[in-house]
């Protein structure tokens, strides 16, 4: 009878549920896989891609990047410890954002002196096994678990992979003892376990009974306003939404978005500020959104009735969550928006088609001075070495196609981006969920493998720039042939901070003197720092503009570089902090 360690069985649980590719960041824990993939080279048999990343950062966003345009969760490889904490703060952006990912650490080995193959043979065996890895993540996953044995290697990657992919989505986490790895198991006794056997929980709508009563209030309100700001992370919802706004007369307010949810061309949308909307609405809709606003400066109307459609609208991972619904769903979004469209559709007569259309159209006025004061604006170019971030933007938004994928890391000027780069297809549009900076480049790497055919452009600041480990982002995309485009936003420091001890101490003594401990550039006139240069060290093209005659032919020049095949970074001077 055939013998195999448990990394082989692993490979083909991985193989059996479905996985693509397997992000790496590989120790001395992980060499049996390495060993087993070897010999699956050697023998031309099949397996899932592997894709070495330099830093685990890119390894975990990358495959959140994947599984935001596919929706199907991949497996990342880490070492140790050291790789799980590495990859801590992407599992926590990945977490918020509802996106799966199968993180799997190596384990330091445990015995000591030759008694298992694969026990410890050099120092770092002895000072990375920690009293609680899985501590490191735990606040992340819905899933952790260590593999005690071979012999159900493809049963725990089944039961992960199920976790994984269940609504709401999330990472999971398991670690592999080294012994484990390296045990050889009689091939009888490890049973396939197809993904068919483990699926996931599919998303699933609402009653009827429900789904009737959202449509009767919806109906009857005179001001609804829906707010949502991952809908559209299924992109079949966004037509869904706009239909029913349309059909139903709903102004929808994207507030900190992390998907596009509604075409911002139509005439349901009201853009991203949900303050005097919730303060006058009769009916609100929270539609799969975490934030609808802050408590401290919104006050929603106290005499609206809210309902809360949403995959989770208890809000179980967070502590305290502050919103009002006198209804909530779970469920399926966009089943249970086409379950109320169909009863609205069912229900509306020519009275109330005539309302509806009138009610639209009066809100021409508001959507055309919020389309004017952005136009307003980005009107400027700015001052050489100081560009106006909205001109920059306005610039940017004219030259990209509707179907680009735009990451949106600008964080302080994110805002300005949203309003300047307007996205209209849905599956364009990735926004930041977690507070952890440096997820775009990663994120924007997986998108591309994902999505060959569709240029990827992500807008950074100076200072998630460096969050990003940027020379790890740039040589994954030259080693993989994953040309992705760069604009950095550079205003020589953490704007967010600045702003964030203004609005705390407005007449602090940090702002009496300008020190917010926020500059990246200090005061010397030789202390630039050239982005761009970083990514030329791995083969992208690099640019730099400073005044406005230079903008627009060096965005063209990089996305001429990327259609080529080659990553592009342009570097901006904007206004500085």
């Amino acid at each position: 009878m055939a013998r195999h360690t448990a990394a082989h069985h692993l490979l083909e649980g991985m193989c059996e549920a479905g996985i693509e590719h397997l992000f790496c960041n590989l120790g001395t824990d992980h060499v049996t896989i390495i060993e087993e993939l070897a010999r699956w080279d050697a023998a031309d048999r099949a397996h899932p891609n592997t894709i070495l990343c330099p830093h685990e950062n890119v390894a975990v966003h990358m495959a959140g990047g994947y599984a935001a345009m596919t929706g199907r969760g991949q497996a990342v490889l880490v070492h140790v410890d050291a790789g799980t904490a590495n990859a801590a703060m992407a599992m926590h952006n990945l977490f918020r954002a509802r996106l799966p990912v199968f993180l799997m650490a190596g384990r330091a080995p445990f015995s000591s002196r030759g008694e298992l193959p694969g026990g410890r043979d050099g120092y770092v065996h002895f000072i990375q096994d920690p009293y609680d890895i899985g501590s490191l993540v735990r606040p992340y996953v819905h899933w952790e678990y260590s593999l005690p044995s071979g012999v159900v290697a493809k049963e725990a990657f089944a039961r992960g992979h199920a976790m994984m992919q269940a609504e709401p989505r999330a990472p999971v986490f398991m670690t592999l003892p080294r012994e484990v790895l390296a045990e050889e198991i009689e091939e009888s006794k490890v049973h396939a376990f197809r993904a068919t056997r483990f699926a996931g929980l599919p998303a699933r709508g609402t009653d009827p009974a429900t789904a009737t009563r959202i449509a009767e209030a919806i109906m009857a309100a005179e001001n609804p306003v829906a707010i949502t700001a991952y809908l559209g992370r299924n992109p079949a919802a966004v037509p869904v939404l706009d239909a029913l706004a349309r059909e139903a007369g709903i102004r929808v307010v994207e507030h900190s978005p992390i998907h596009l949810n509604i075409p911002h061309d139509s005439p349901c949308f009201a853009g991203f500020d949900p303050r005097g909307l919730a303060a006058e609405t009769d009916l609100g809709l929270l539609l799969d959104v975490d934030v609808p606003w802050i408590p401290l400066t919104v006050k929603e109307n106290p005499a609206a009735d809210w309902i809360h459609v949403d995959v989770d609208p208890l809000k179980r991972d967070l502590p305290m969550w502050s919103f009002p619904a006198g209804l909530r769903v779970a469920g399926d979004a966009c089943t249970i928006l086409t379950q109320v469209l169909d009863e609205v559709r069912a229900r509306a007569d020519e009275p109330f088609r005539a309302r509806i259309a009138n009610r639209i159209a009066s809100w021409a006025p508001v959507r055309e001075a919020r389309l004017a004061a952005a136009a307003t604006a980005a009107a400027k170019p700015g001052e050489p070495d100081a560009l106006n971030p909205a001109w920059v933007l306005a610039t940017l938004g004219r030259l990209i196609a509707p179907e680009d994928i735009v990451l949106n890391e600008a964080i302080r000027n994110g805002p300005i981006m949203q309003d300047q780069v307007p996205r209209t297809v849905p599956g364009s549009y990735i926004g930041l969920a977690g507070g952890g900076l440096g997820f775009s480049g990663g994120m924007a790497l997986g998108a591309r493998l994902a999505c060959p055919d569709r240029r990827v452009v992500q807008v950074v600041g100076d200072g998630t720039f460096h969050f990003s480990t940027p020379d790890s982002v740039y040589a994954t995309a030259q080693q993989y042939g994953l040309p992705i485009f760069t604009v950095v936003l550079d205003n020589r420091g953490w704007q967010a901070v600045k702003a964030s001890t203004l609005r705390v101490y407005p007449d602090g003594v940090a702002r009496q003197n300008d020190n917010f401990q926020s500059r990246l550039d200090g005061r010397r006139n030789d202390s630039q720092r050239r982005f761009e240069d970083v990514a030329r060290a791995f083969g992208a093209h690099g640019e730099r503009a400073t005044t406005a005659d230079e903008l627009e032919p060096a965005i063209r020049r990089c996305l001429a570089a990327v259609e080529a095949g080659q990553a592009a970074v342009l570097t901006v001077r904007v206004t500085p902090l």
